[in-house]
């Protein structure tokens, strides 16, 4: 009798399943492993993501130096304010050389014209050493298939000038102005003789020449 009660727990602790010893610990630590380095990867990938999103969103805001022009590039604000100064010059030029080069009653000057002057000034000044300060400007009139000087405007009369600018202005002779200019006309008042009033052309020619080097004219139609 005690020999079958032996043997039927023999076989009885026989059918139990086994206790895990040294397996179970290394499988617990290889899954933790495992885990940490799904993690760990999924951090990287997240931060590539941010770091790419961030360059691309950089890239797509930031604006190449091919695509500035001159002017935008070598940008200075006290040479725009003198810009300004010489336009302002100029128009005063041309409104007083009315009565004895132009020998108009009123002299119109569009608004237009004196802007894209403006920006000729600039744009031809950048590569000089001076900038604007070192220009000499000579005003023409075109003017029935001859040109008569107007005046000329030294930038900065204290410096030697370093460019010449040559500016030939057009009296507007397309559109509706021709056919309207004498409802300006005027009688002077120590002539009886009727006054014809001009406009000037928003188109022009511009030539400059370097006073220090003996490159060839640059000409521009503006």
């Amino acid at each position: 009798m005690p020999e079958q009660l032996i043997s039927s727990l023999s076989s009885e602790d026989s059918s139990l399943p086994s206790t895990p010893t040294s397996d179970a610990p290394s499988k617990r630590l290889s899954w933790s492993r495992l885990m940490q380095k799904l993690h760990s990867s999924q951090s990287l990938d997240s931060d590539s993501d941010n770091h790419s999103s961030a360059d691309n969103a950089s890239d797509a805001g930031s604006i190449s130096l091919a695509d500035l022009s001159d002017s935008e590039l070598f940008f200075d604000p006290a040479e725009e304010a003198l810009c300004k100064e010489v336009v302002q010059l100029i128009a005063l030029n041309l409104t007083n050389a009315k009565d004895c080069v132009l020998h108009c009653s009123k002299l119109l000057i569009p608004e237009t014209l004196l802007e894209h002057i403006g920006q000729e000034l600039v744009h031809l000044s950048v590569s000089e050493p001076c900038g604007l300060r070192g220009a000499l400007v000579d005003l023409c009139m075109e003017q029935d298939g001859s040109c008569e000087a107007v005046g000329q405007i030294a930038v900065d009369p204290y410096l030697v000038p370093t460019f010449q600018l040559t500016l030939v202005l057009r009296l507007d002779s397309r559109g509706f102005w021709p056919k309207i200019q004498g409802l300006f006309t005027g009688r002077s008042p120590s002539s009886p003789v009727v006054r014809r009033a001009l406009k000037l052309s928003t188109g022009f020619r511009v030539i400059k020449r370097k006073l220090y080097s003996s490159e060839e004219l640059l000409i521009e139609e503006c």
